[in-house]
């Protein structure tokens, strides 16, 4: 639950990924950490190539690179990154995001590899994409892909870039979607069913998972979108943008995927639990600077978060709105269905906001002028459970 600052990894200063050492994994090969990544080259032509690429962990606590292990596949862009790596039985296994040459309209890809020692990969070809398993109009590439076993079933996530927008739905400018089903580590074959979106919210990208000792599956994103509003944020000029989102608990129900705070971010909160019960219109106003709030809503309810993002709950769902950082425009996102309990963790700037224990999900940056509050209005009663957090990072 404690996070401190680390030198650089990894730096883009060989001729294979000299514009860019894109997005991976690490894993433990027989108690080496070993980086699973991709080397990016753009070339003067306007074209590029890619390089998945290995570096491994030295004595001073660097990490040596190995170079490519996998060249760019042939009938693919030079879009193919992001190598989700894990280990079955005694094989290593690798999901791609890839862009294919089809001649008309270019269209995502997740392509499926194998290794024995991380070193040497065979191709096994595509287990999901645009034009696959009756998935059609679902983007030119798919970024980021996951594939991990839950409770029975087999899901997928990835990041579909160039999907239509629905008129609630998949509204950022790259949404974050999820599969499930069965895989066959035999036959390399995954057979699913449709889309869905990972998180409703104006901000979530590129989460990855990992197994944690006890078995549960652990889920971490970017809350931010990629060529969105993001250089528009107010903080660049403190020389930073985007953060990660809490660490999450995943669980399969029902044919849902929910997701909640890992448990252990109760070690964060406050000696003091307060507790309050009434209408909404008469609830204290809550210093939302690191707040963690549990709220049970009995009918129709508003949350005012420091008069920068405003929420509505009613018998169709959530609605958020808050105004664009390029104008005065509002954009709004939705969660659709019954709403039963949320819970809210707020930090400096950021929301997340966990529907249902999880059925939905909708993780969003928001610019307050602190010290700011949460307010809540409305006619109906709630029931109030909140706690002060203290700092994750150790400076």
């Amino acid at each position: 639950m404690h996070w401190q600052h680390e030198p650089l990894a990894l730096m883009p200063d060989k001729e294979y990924d000299r514009n860019g050492c894109y997005s991976g994994s690490a894993v433990n090969n027989q108690g080496v950490l070993t980086l699973c990544y991709t080397g990016n080259v753009k070339f003067d032509d306007g074209s590029r190539t890619a390089w998945q690429c290995l570096a491994t962990e030295n004595n001073q606590g660097g990490f040596d690179k190995l170079g490519p292990v996998i060249p760019l596949p042939d009938g693919y862009t030079g879009h193919v990154r992001d190598p989700k790596v894990w280990k079955h039985n005694s094989q290593w296994y690798m999901v791609l995001g890839a862009q294919d040459k089809e001649k008309q309209t270019k269209r995502g890809k997740v392509l499926l590899y194998s290794s024995v020692d991380l070193y040497t990969w065979s191709f096994h070809g595509e287990i999901a994409g645009n034009g696959l398993n009756e998935i059609d109009n679902a983007g030119y590439m798919w970024e980021c892909p996951d594939l991990f076993a839950l409770d029975g079933e087999y899901i997928l996530l990835c990041c579909p870039q160039g999907m239509a927008r629905e008129h609630e739905r998949y509204l950022n400018t790259y949404p974050c979607a999820w599969l499930h089903g069965q895989f066959d580590y035999e036959t390399g074959k995954f057979t699913h069913g449709a889309f869905s979106e990972l998180d409703a919210g104006f901000e979530f990208y590129a989460p990855q998972t990992m197994e944690a000792p006890d078995g549960r599956r652990l889920l971490v994103g970017w809350m931010g979108v990629p060529d969105g509003e993001e250089m528009l944020q107010p903080t660049r000029k403190h020389h930073w943008q985007h953060q990660m989102t809490c660490f999450r608990e995943l669980s399969f129900q029902k044919g849902k995927l929910f997701q909640m705070p890992i448990r252990e971010l109760a070690q964060l909160r406050e000696a003091s639990e307060h507790f309050w019960q009434g209408k909404a219109d008469h609830a204290p106003h809550v210093e939302i600077e690191r707040l963690e709030m549990d709220i049970i809503p009995s009918g129709e309810l508003y949350l005012n978060f420091g008069n920068a993002l405003a929420l509505h709950l009613n018998d169709d769902g959530i609605q958020l709105q808050r105004r664009s950082l390029a104008g005065q425009e509002k954009l709004t996102r939705y969660w659709r269905g019954s709403v039963t309990s949320l819970k809210i963790l707020c930090d400096s700037s950021s929301v997340e906001i966990f529907i249902n224990n999880g059925e939905g999900v909708m993780s969003n940056r928001y610019f307050p002028h602190h010290p700011a509050s949460l307010i809540l209005q409305g006619e109906s009663d709630v029931t109030l459970r909140y706690w002060s957090l203290r700092a994750c990072m150790v400076e």
